[in-house]
């Protein structure tokens, strides 16, 4: 691994997403993530420069080492680098693909429904600016 920060994209709209950035950045004291909604421009030219469509908002999209990684394995490869036993959830690697994305795409369908969205992308306070892109 390098010691480049790793970047997650996520639906910058999007509560749930939002709720689960402020989570990533509690437990994340070495900054290791940076951040950025994939709806900023920032955001798109990550998409567009790892070969990713510019109208990619219904996943969680994760760059490290210069591996995209996208959905379920977005998630189980960000929370390994957490603090507790959080990692322990990487058994769910186990699980086919398939299935672990079934159950993502799902919640992803319904988040606005279940968690509401706002009128705009966050914008970050000045504490965690330097968090995203």
């Amino acid at each position: 691994m390098t010691d480049q920060p790793s970047i997650i994209l996520f639906d910058g709209v999007c509560n749930f997403c939002n709720s689960s950035v402020n989570f990533l950045i509690d437990r994340d004291p070495d900054a290791r993530f940076r951040f950025g909604a994939l709806q900023s421009e920032e955001g798109l030219e990550v998409l567009r420069s790892n070969g990713l469509p510019s109208d990619y908002f219904d996943s969680i999209i994760l760059i490290e080492d210069g591996k995209v990684w996208k959905a379920s394995d977005a998630v189980l490869k960000a929370v390994r680098h957490m603090p507790g036993l959080w990692p322990l959830l990487g058994i769910f690697h186990v699980v086919p693909r398939p299935v672990r994305d079934a159950i993502y795409n799902w919640i992803a369908r319904n988040r606005y429904r279940w968690f509401g969205k706002r009128e705009s992308c966050r914008i970050p306070t000045p504490e965690y600016r330097a968090r995203f892109l």
